[in-house]
Order: C-alpha cells, then sequence, then structure tokens
C-alpha cells in the first residue's frame, strides 16, 4: 500500500520496523535510514530471521539528520508516502523541512528541543501549521506512548466518560529489572536532560516550577505493584492543557528507584550530567554525551529484561451524568513478552507500537488531514482498536482514585 522511511536505528525504531513488518498489508517498502547504516542493517537481518513470512520489503541507507539537502535527496530518491522519525528531537525542525520540501507526510515521537538548551516545548513545531496545511502535507508530533497513546487516552476520557475533565494525572511506572547497575531505558542523553531539569505541573491556569524529584507519592499500578512516583514534566501536558481548557491542574508522575536516583545523584554532583561543553584533549564534548557513550545502549537491555510497564492516565472532573467521576485508563506490558516477539524491551515497545499506529491510521485515511496536530486533536477511538490488536491491550478502571490530590 504505502512506501515509508523511517529515521533512526535505536530501540524504538527497532520496534516500528518490526510492527511494520508484521503490518505489511499496509506497510509495502520501507527505508530505514540512520548514521550509522550497520545498526539499520542488524534491524533488518532480524526481521529476516525472526519475520520470513512479512511480505514488506525493507532497506538500508546513510543519512545525516542535521543535513536538510541530505534528507531531501534520501526522500526524493526513495518516495515515501511519509517519514516516521524516531531520531534525535534535536533533529526534528530538519526533517520537518526536508518533508516540506519533498511533499511527504511526516510523524514523530518526542517534541523538538535544542541541543545546546535543556528545554523542550511544541511552539517550534506548532509554527510549521500553516507551512504544512498550504502544502496538503499531515504532521503528527508525539505519537509514541508518552506522549502520544497517553494524549489518546485523555481523548478518550473526554468523548466517552466527561463532560468537562478537571485533574489529569498521568502515570508511568517502568517495574522491570535489566540488570545493570545504572542504565536508562531510552536515549541516557535524553533521558538524563528531562529527569534533571526542574519539574513542572499546571495548575489553575498558571505553571508551577518545582525542583526535580521533589513532590513525589506512593501510586498503585494495576497488576504491577505500588510505587514511588516522582513530578515531572513532560510535554504532553503543554499540548493537553490547550486543547482541553477546563482542566485545572495537570501533572506527570515517573517511579525511579533509590539506586537510580542515587546513582544519578552522584553522576550530577560531580557534573557528568552537564549538556555545557568543556576542553577535552583539545576537543570540546558535553560532560553528558561522554555519559552516554559509556552507559549501556538501550536496545542491548532487552535480552533478559524482566517486569512489566505500566503507563496510564487518571481523569476527574464532571462525567456524561453530571455527577463526579474518576476514571482510570492504562495499559501493562511485560518486558519478556517483548523480547520475544520483536527483540526489545518494554520502553521501546511501548513508544514503536504507537508510532506504528499513529503511521498507519494516517495512510489509511483516518486520520489523514493537512496541518500540524497532536494526538488528542484525533478520534482516539481507531487508535485503541489498533492499540488492542497490535499488542498494547487497554484496561479501564471506573470509580477508584489511584493518584492522590
Amino acid at each position: 500500500m504505502s512506501k515509508v522511511i523511517i529515521i533512526g536505528a535505536g530501540g524504538v525504531a527497532n520496534v516500528v520496523a518490526k510492527k511494520c513488518a508484521q503490518n505489511d498489508q499496509v506497510f509495502t517498502e520501507v527505508l530505514i535510514a540512520t548514521r550509522t547504516v550497520a545498526k539499520a542493517d542488524k534491524i533488518v537481518a532480524e526481521i529476516k530471521e525472526h519475520m520470513p513470512e512479512s511480505k514488506a520489503v525493507f532497506t538500508t541507507a546513510t543519512v545525516d539528520a542535521d543535513n536538510v539537502p541530505e534528507l531531501v535527496k534520501l526522500i526524493n530518491d526513495f518516495g515515501p508516502k511519509m517519514v516516521i522519525n524516531v531520531a534525535l528531537p534535536y533533529q526534528d525542525l530538519t526533517i520537518m523541512d526536508a518533508c516540506l520540501e519533498t511533499g511527504v507526510h511526516y510523524l514523530d515521537t518526542a517534541n523538538y528541543e535544542p541541543k545546546d538548551v535543556a528545554k523542550f516545548e511544541y511552539s517550534w513545531q506548532w509554527a510549521y501549521q500553516d507551512r504544512f496545511k498550504d502544502k496538503g502535507l499531515m504532521a503528527l508530533l508525539g505519537c509514541g506512548f508518552d506522549p502520544g497513546a497517553t494524549q489518546a487516552f485523555t481523548a478518550h476520557h473526554a468523548k466517552h466518560h466527561f463532560q468537562e475533565i478537571h485533574y489529569l494525572d498521568i502515570v508511568d511506572c517502568n517495574n522491570g529489572n535489566h540488570g545493570k547497575a545504572f542504565a536508562t531505558n531510552f536515549n541516557p542523553e535524553i533521558n538524563i536532560r528531562e529527569i534533571t531539569a526542574n519539574g513542572r505541573y499546571w495548575e489553575n491556569g498558571q505553571w508551577v516550577e518545582t525542583q526535580p524529584l521533589e513532590i513525589s507519592q506512593d501510586i498503585y499500578y494495576p497488576k504491577v505493584a505500588t510505587r514511588k512516583s516522582y513530578v515531572l514534566y513532560h510535554e504532553e501536558l503543554e499540548s493537553l492543557v490547550k486543547h482541553f481548557p477546563t482542566i485545572k491542574r495537570a501533572r506527570f508522575w515517573m517511579t525511579f528507584g533509590e539506586a537510580y536516583i542515587k546513582h544519578l545523584n552522584v553522576l550530577e554532583g560531580i557534573g557528568m550530567t552537564s549538556i555545557e561543553p568543556i576542553d577535552f584533549r583539545g576537543m570540546k564534548v558535553a560532560p553528558i554525551e561522554f555519559l552516554k557513550a559509556v552507559l549501556p545502549a538501550p536496545e542491548s537491555l532487552a535480552a533478559g529484561y524482566s517486569g512489566q510497564t505500566c503507563i496510564g492516565v487518571q481523569a476527574k472532573g464532571i462525567g456524561k451524568d453530571g455527577q463526579p467521576k474518576v476514571h482510570f485508563v492504562y495499559n501493562v506490558k511485560d518486558h519478556a513478552d517483548c523480547y520475544r516477539e520483536v527483540q526489545a524491551q518494554g520502553v521501546s515497545y511501548t513508544t514503536g507500537v504507537p508510532a506504528m499506529i499513529g503511521a498507519m491510521l494516517m495512510l489509511q485515511g483516518e486520520w489523514m488531514q493537512p496541518g500540524v496536530w497532536n494526538v488528542e486533536q484525533l478520534d482516539p477511538d481507531p487508535f485503541f482498536d489498533a492499540m488492542n490488536k497490535w499488542g498494547l491491550p487497554i484496561s479501564e478502571l471506573a470509580d477508584i482514585e489511584l493518584v492522590k490530590d
């Protein structure tokens, strides 16, 4: 049906590619392009080994995603209908520019942030709205799990359960064990920048800033565990409070173990999490980039990873019947099941599957509309159907408040 380019070859790209291989009625030809083509070649070799029945045709190429002319040539040579961007968030704008120049649709899983400033927000990408709309092209932003599925969960709340959402809590638990003393489950540079930054949450029409990991509470994650969870700032909060103006407070919570926090505090204390370049043997190197090179690659954690992830959205407000209501929508995924299916750990899996689903819904026309969009602006029903079909079954709990005020 459609040709697509996947840019990136890390843990998430591995999942996106293999789910495209499973969904070969939609994704007929796929090019995986990355700076280090050997990583893309490995993904393709695993598809041939583990999914020999797939009719999708996979090829690989080298590309510098910071270089617009190089991206334009890659896209023009292959002729895809869309680009699935699972490279670094620093590269979102160059890839969007290349898509505009070549006339192809765009999807990513994380919003843009400058490499030299630990700050991420949608304003840079929302500014592309008129350019994409005028060319009849669609850009879908943040279609992973969080962001992505969490916004679809919120849209589901609004469509099926609430007249007004007043309080929104997004919760993300990784109750897994990879056996390493310290490692991050996705790109270390992005992960550590996110955690060590000040937290923020939305309350009464304004952002409230907190110290890193300042606010915490024990939260019960259904079917998994009760875990200490911390308030972080996460990008979907920005779009959700814009598109659901009845929200009085919106927070994002994530679990971290004591050992993880201890290692992180030590690394931060000695300056290893800094993004400011230092002189090292005649070269400018940001300590966090060196740390990334030392830590295990997230995709290397998959074999032997045990435990589950649980990610969900709790909403409180006025129900469809006009009465106070609390409702929770969530997914639980087992790391070992992910490895057996696509040779990935659960964090990569839960990000990669929604990206494939978003691309599918665009290509099939169910979500296709010109302009720049966040997931919550689109119909959640086909997304829910696809999540249940493609490996991320959704559960719901009514009238149980898991996250306290």
